[in-house]
């Protein structure tokens, strides 16, 4: 099968660092673009090309294109706090919506066939059902959620118009790290609440906060559905030789197991995992929060030969413990 040479955007961060070693340990060649606002570059190999800069240049994409001969981009740069989009609605706009634009249109004109795009759960908003399917209402309640969705739509009217093909993985909750401990979530002041966890559980915060113990779920938490990083960065390599197997087909698919997890379920595991007692604090319920949040990954599983490694919740949080560890050693014992 064709491998085209790949472009990760936001290479160096959460997400796309996983997806950069997904590529590589598959065979591709790869190059990385990030600004590093929120990526790090030691999060990406010392062989893998690295460009900083804004994938709003036009210039330097198309630099980049011809440069390392790029087939196919995986899109990840853009703003991801789902509060702060809240309070500035203007740089999600901007980061994920206006400069993916400027991103999309750049790789038309550089004939680049082939893009996976960084979607999220959040395009459904409160969806009033337990789990979620591709064809549930999108009706963002966040402009993080506007965001995501509006570039959806720029996708599908460009691949209408152009030749272009794309596949947008809507993500449920990621979490975990790398199993060899290559890369993991390393943003300061993260919000993902397995990451919050372990920093607890490693002495790092006094407590996890919990929002809402009185939700319509067996234990009033919210319940969601935890996906390891891991085994998202190989559903978009799965994705990405779907496009090129067929390139007048366009995708859009859930991206998690179709397994919720309540929060105090999740802190019961980093309690096992770490044999200590985290102190959890009980907070009122965060405006816009759904109760239950639950991917029905039907269409994944029809669709791509996707077989999860790590869909166990004690696996999830023992690989971000042993990354939050190895994090403190590369920051010093910060």
């Amino acid at each position: 099968m064709i491998k085209p040479n790949a472009l990760v955007t936001g290479g160096a961060g959460y997400i796309g660092s996983h997806a950069v070693l997904a590529l590589r340990d598959a065979g591709y060649r790869v190059a990385v673009i990030d600004n590093l606002v929120t990526g790090f570059r030691f999060a990406v190999p010392d062989d893998v090309a690295f460009y900083e800069g804004d994938i709003a240049d036009a210039g330097l994409i198309a630099r980049i294109v011809a440069e390392q001969d790029i087939g196919a981009v995986m899109h990840f740069a853009g703003s991801v706090v789902v509060p702060e989009s809240v309070e500035n609605p203007l740089k999600y706009y901007d980061n994920n919506t206006v400069r993916s634009r400027a991103l999309i249109a750049a790789l038309v004109d550089a004939g680049v066939p082939h893009m996976i795009f960084s979607s999220t759960a959040a395009t459904y908003g409160m969806p009033g059902t337990d789990t979620v399917t591709e064809q549930t209402p999108t009706v963002p309640i966040n402009p993080y959620g506007w965001s995501k969705l509006m570039t959806e739509r720029m996708l599908a009217d460009t691949a209408f118009a152009h030749p272009l093909n794309y596949c947008a993985l809507r993500y449920f909750n990621v979490a975990g790290a790398d199993p060899r401990a290559r890369t993991g979530q390393s943003t300061a002041g993260a919000t993902h609440l397995i990451k919050v966890a372990v920093e607890a559980a490693l002495g790092k915060r006094d407590h996890v906060a919990v929002f809402g113990t009185d939700y319509d779920t067996p234990d009033g938490t919210g319940v969601r559905d935890y996906i390891h990083v891991s085994d998202l960065a190989a559903a978009h390599v799965l994705a990405l030789e779907a496009l090129v197997a067929q390139p007048d087909r366009s995708l859009t698919m859930n991206c998690g197991y179709g397994r919720g997890f309540s929060v105090l379920e999740v802190l019961d595991a980093v309690d096992r995992v770490t044999n200590r007692k985290i102190v959890r604090q009980m907070e009122p319920r965060r405006a816009g929060d759904p109760g239950m949040l639950v991917s029905d990954p039907t269409l994944i599983r029809q669709t791509l030969p996707w077989q999860p490694q790590y869909a166990d919740l004690d696996t999830i949080v023992g690989h971000a413990l042993a990354w939050e560890r190895k994090l403190g050693e590369i920051r010093g014992g910060g």
